[in-house]
Formats: structure tokens, C-alpha cells, sequence
């Protein structure tokens, strides 16, 4: 396991912004847990990525355990030309890349994560929804986000879709800071 401070940045360039990435974006499937491996390798042949990572919290034996792994396991998002994604093909970190035909969705999507996880917020995984209504959160550090809403029990979640991998992940917050999307 490695210490918290050596996992690769969740998006490189460090300070850049997603929209502001020039290049084509692709998806990158791994090999088995292999994707931060193929984001500091991306970063050292200075590859535009996005691996959202997600903190998790083991107990065993008494001792706690805080390890960073992916929000889409087996995933990682690249930009660049066609010269970066073969660099990137030449890693052998890659089991198949996917090309991504509407390139402003999936930007707009993977920024809205980006934006819950730069905010502070606690994702995680969730079972990917083609159902249900779709809301925006009206104010605090997510404002702007978009989501599909699920209440369960006691709790309000925004589901976070990435439409191309059939994946979301869910982000838990107060039913008032949501407004109906038409």
C-alpha cells in the first residue's frame, strides 16, 4: 500500500481545467489495477489525464488504513493527439481504448465530477440510473452540478453519470440546494 501523498494528482497539468485541455479525449480501459500506474506514466511522457479518485477507510486489526483508489475502477480519461494516445498504447497498462464520439458531453460530464471532488464532496461508486429526474444544486461549493436526483431511506444523493462507461458515482446532499432540470 502506498503512502497517501504518492498517489499520481487526480488531473494533470495539476492546475488546468478540463475545459481548458487542448486535444481529442479518450478513454483508457486497464489492465487490472493499473490505473494509477498509467496516470504517472502519463504524466512523466506529460499526457493530459483525469483519474477521479475516491478515499476509502480500512480497519484491520485495530489499525486504520486510508488508500486512494479510482471512482471508475478499471478506467482513466486522457487527452491529446494521436501521437499521445499511441505513447499511451505503448505503456502496456492499456487493455483497450475507447473513442469518444460526442467529446462536449463527456468534458461536461467529467467536469462535474471534477467539481464535487475539488468541492470537498465524498463520491462514490453507484450504480449507473437511466431513470429518474434530473436536478441541478442551487448553491455551496457544487453549485452548477448536474445529476440525476434518488432518495434512500433518510438520504438525498446526486447521481454523477459518465454516460460513455455506463458508470456514476453518487454524492450525498440536502434536497434544498436542488432545482428541477426540464
Amino acid at each position: 500500500m502506498i503512502k497517501l501523498e504518492d498517489n499520481p494528482p487526480i488531473l494533470y497539468p495539476v492546475n488546468a481545467c478540463l475545459q481548458d485541455i487542448c486535444g481529442q479525449w479518450w478513454v483508457a480501459h486497464t489492465k487490472a489495477r493499473n490505473e494509477k500506474s498509467l496516470a504517472w506514466f502519463l504524466a512523466k511522457s506529460e499526457i493530459a489525464y483525469f483519474l477521479p479518485l475516491r478515499e476509502k477507510v480500512t480497519v484491520h486489526k485495530n489499525r486504520r488504513f486510508t488508500s486512494m483508489l479510482p471512482l471508475f475502477s478499471g478506467y482513466l480519461f486522457f487527452s491529446g493527439d494521436v501521437e499521445s494516445r499511441y505513447t499511451a498504447l505503448s505503456s502496456n497498462r492499456i487493455a483497450q481504448v475507447i473513442e469518444v464520439v460526442d467529446q462536449d458531453r463527456l468534458i461536461g460530464e467529467l467536469s462535474q465530477i471534477h467539481r464535487a471532488l475539488s468541492g470537498g464532496a465524498r463520491l462514490d461508486p453507484h450504480p449507473y440510473l437511466k431513470t429518474g429526474h434530473r436536478c441541478r444544486v442551487t448553491g455551496g461549493p457544487l453549485a452548477g452540478t448536474e445529476g440525476i436526483l434518488i432518495q434512500k431511506k433518510n438520504l438525498t444523493k446526486l447521481i454523477l453519470q459518465i454516460e460513455i462507461l455506463g458508470q456514476a458515482a453518487a454524492v450525498e446532499i440536502d434536497g434544498d440546494l436542488l432545482e428541477p432540470i426540464d
